[in-house]
């Protein structure tokens, strides 16, 4: 596996801009009165995912990354939202709804799994800083007496 140079090499990001695309695409069908309301929110929730997958890269893999991911699950839950209130007033067709849902999911799957990875990392680093700590500590411990 290649070392992230960028967020453009995670998969997470570029399913989210598949998806972004995929949300703008769909988003156009539904009715012109609904462009400040119902397709506004739509693209802003889609455009978000990538957005801060790509703001919180760019900070190293600390707690603000991790934050940013959070901010796009939760992206991905209002966006998941939006697409069942456009099924309920009948702008999309079931098949249509289906196809954009799905790519949520995996792109959740996606953004979930990059989270798990992140936290992994954090809880290491904790860990490694933490026995450096009680060594150091012991060490001392030792040579004072």
């Amino acid at each position: 596996m290649a070392e992230i140079q960028s967020f453009r090499d995670l998969e997470a990001w570029q399913r989210a801009m598949d998806l972004t695309l995929l949300v703008h695409s769909a988003s156009s069908k539904l009715p012109s009165d609904e462009r400040f309301g119902l397709i506004s929110q739509m693209r802003r929730a889609a455009m978000s995912v990538p957005t801060n997958i790509a703001e919180g890269q760019s900070f190293g893999k600390g707690g603000r990354y991790i934050n940013h991911v959070r901010i796009a699950l939760g992206s991905l839950g209002e966006l998941s939202t939006e697409l069942e209130i456009a099924l309920r007033l009948k702008y999309f067709t079931s098949a249509e709804a289906e196809k954009v849902l799905e790519q949520v999911i995996r792109t959740r799957q996606l953004v979930f799994g990059l989270l798990r990875s992140l936290r992994r990392h954090r809880l290491a680093e904790v860990a490694k800083t933490t026995l450096i700590g009680v060594s150091a500590w012991w060490l001392s411990v030792a040579i004072l007496g």
